[in-house]
């Protein structure tokens, strides 16, 4: 944007002192007009558009709050800096809670002054000039870097890479950079697929192997347990069924004016889906050991329906704290929210868990927004693309009961937060056609049965799921599970459900947005 186009108003009834900042500031290329007195002040703005005004707190006749509450009835959304020789803190609660940007005291320097205007009026086009020529630099370095040996770590650095510049450009519109860095994320989880595809069996049969990342079933031992041990007060464990990492960090920023937060990072088992990754992290057992220990808790539903597969996630972390020896002080309180009327109520009576020992809670509505939008045209409209769907995410969980649960939880005394999640969902763009008998499950990113066939580009084949410790289920069957963004159709009517799933959220394969994912611990500051 021409500076010379910006327009400020300075209000001030020594407006002559201030000469050589109005020279300063049009040598600058700015058009300032002055004005000495808020009434005069208040006309301008009613006759003319301006970018900024910079208003004198004392002046005679109508003072600078009063002549600032009329601009703000005129156009509430002009910034205005008040300028002031007072630094009494009420004098600034009061200049703020009236909406100014920004405050200087007198006597102020040309200097100051300019700062202040490339803040309010350029900063959003100087960051975005930063933002766009740190990508530039940085774009052939992943390139580069993800042909190397990299570790689980390293991966997982370059993912919070490639998750800040995409929030970065959320902000800047106007960089045409997004198709570039989305190409970039779909080459870097092409290798990503390579990387767990080689070393995934490594991991899950050597875990406490320092090439090992935490995996859903270590998340409990690792993170819940501790605060168990060292809290004072009650600790809530929060699991958000398919939360994505780039959701958790827009979440975040809204949570961060109530609790102090410790953020890391682990690796979903796969099958990335709920009744193998959420079982596991409930249970601290992979799913082969969940069937061969407790046969009765795996075998008690309709494998294909997730919410059936999951009935017993309580059960699984009491005898999971039981073979820890965790005495709780009280009886382990168990919620799953799955509708709204269940998240109010929650909400309502959070107050009566704050002597609860440990509340475990999970929560759907992700789950939900993801699996709808193949459905539903509205929701498709309302989130497009990845953008669109973060900020979904990001409004419905400001206007949530959850955000209000987690407010009245930072008011209770030594509370904390464990809040994680058990796999994250990609949106699926390329098909990969597969065949199957008719027993073959119906998941769209893994499948199970006997006689499975699919492109090896496209999918890693477990022949013998107890390699990727997996329940046997029989002795023919296999698995399969899909890399990068692919989704798995059969041949039949294979162009109607090619266009159906093409850009839907799904969950179950190899990604980095399925695999690598958020947990934290929220403090209370209370």
């Amino acid at each position: 944007m021409n500076m010379s186009k910006r327009k400020i108003l300075w209000v001030d009834d020594e407006i002559e002192m201030l000469r050589s900042h109005i020279i300063f500031l049009t040598e600058k290329g700015f058009d300032v007009t002055t004005v000495t007195n808020g009434e005069d002040a208040i006309s301008e703005v009613e006759e003319n558009s301006f970018d900024l005004i910079f208003l004198d707190e004392m002046m005679a006749g109508l003072g600078g709050l009063e002549t600032l509450a009329r601009i703000k009835e005129i156009d509430s959304n002009i910034p205005v800096v008040m300028v002031t020789k007072s630094e009494e803190e009420s004098l600034m609660h009061e200049a703020i809670g009236s909406k100014i940007s920004d405050y200087l005291i007198k006597p102020v320097v040309p200097s100051q002054v300019l700062m202040v205007c490339k803040k309010i009026l350029e900063s959003k086009k100087i960051s975005g000039e930063y933002v766009q020529k740190d990508y530039l630099q940085n774009f052939n370095k992943i390139s580069n870097l993800i042909k190397e040996d990299l570790d689980y770590k390293e991966w997982t650095d370059i993912y919070l890479k490639l998750i800040n510049w995409e929030l970065d450009l959320d902000l800047h519109s106007e960089i045409d950079l997004r198709q570039s860095l989305v190409e970039q994320k779909r080459e870097c989880n092409q290798e990503f697929s390579k990387f767990v595809e080689r070393n995934y069996k490594h991991w899950i049969h050597n875990q406490d192997d320092e090439k090992s990342p935490i995996m859903s079933n270590q998340i409990v031992d690792e993170y819940l347990i501790p605060e168990l041990k060292n809290s004072d007060g009650p600790v809530f464990f929060f699991v958000l069924d398919c939360l994505r990492l780039d959701q958790w960090l827009e979440m975040e920023q809204l949570l961060l004016p109530y609790f102090n937060i410790k953020k890391d990072y682990y690796y979903s088992i796969l099958p990335t889906a709920t009744p193998y990754a959420r079982n596991s992290l409930f249970s601290g057992l992979f799913p082969s050991e969940i069937e061969k220990h407790y046969p009765e808790l795996w075998k008690s539903g309709n494998e294909d329906d997730e919410r059936s597969m999951n009935k017993f996630e309580k059960e699984l972390l009491e005898l999971l704290l039981e073979r820890r020896k965790i005495k709780l002080q009280n009886e382990l309180k168990y919620m799953k929210i799955i509708d709204p009327d269940v998240g109010r109520s929650f909400e309502q009576n959070i107050v009566s868990h704050k002597k609860t020992n440990l509340m475990a809670v999970v929560v759907n509505f992700l789950d939900m927004i993801a699996h709808g939008r193949s459905d539903s045209d509205i929701l498709k409209e309302i989130a497009p693309d990845e953008p669109a769907y973060r900020s979904l995410t990001k409004s419905w969980f400001m206007h949530s009961s959850l955000f209000g649960t987690f407010k009245a939880i930072s008011q209770m005394k030594n509370a904390k937060i464990v809040l994680t999640t058990d796999h994250g969902s990609i949106r699926t763009l390329r098909g990969a056609k597969v065949l199957g008998d008719r027993e073959t499950s119906a998941n769209l990113r893994f499948k199970y049965g006997r006689n499975l066939k699919a492109d090896e580009k496209n999918a890693v084949y477990v022949k013998n799921p107890l390699d990727f410790k997996l329940p046997k289920r029989g002795v023919v069957i296999s698995y399969i599970i899909a890399k990068e963004d692919y989704y798995f159709v059969y041949p039949t009517d294979y162009h109607k459900y090619l266009s159906y799933y093409k850009d839907s959220f799904q969950h179950g394969g190899i990604s980095m947005e399925e695999m690598i994912l958020p947990v934290a611990v929220l403090e209370s500051k209370v």
